[in-house]
């Protein structure tokens, strides 16, 4: 047997409702498929994600981190890591087979 280890990614698209915890680092919950995942992360975490939220008209979040402590309903990620990206609108393209008719 070899060892090995789990990490999990999350990828939303709006900004989460969340509770302040103590030194101001910020809880918040995903459903993800009917399995709520509970994140907390330091403030400079969360502040990439207020400041996608009021920057991009569209934006994504991939939030990644270590399975942790099962909960009632989900489990606990443990060192979530947070990227935050703009989500360009796909522009309209005509194939060259498409104009052709």
């Amino acid at each position: 047997m070899i060892t090995g280890k789990i990490e999990i990614t999350i990828k939303i698209n709006e900004l989460p409702q969340s509770n302040t915890v103590e030194n101001g680092w910020q809880q918040f919950d995903v459903d993800c498929d009917g399995r709520i995942i509970s994140v907390t992360v330091k403030p400079k975490i969360w502040k990439k994600l207020t400041d996608a939220a009021s920057n991009y008209p569209q934006w994504v979040a991939v939030i990644a981190g270590k399975l942790g402590q099962q909960t009632e309903h989900g489990f606990v990620l443990e060192e979530p890591n947070i990227q935050v990206f703009e989500r360009k609108p796909k522009a309209e393209t005509t194939s060259a087979f498409g104009a052709a008719s």
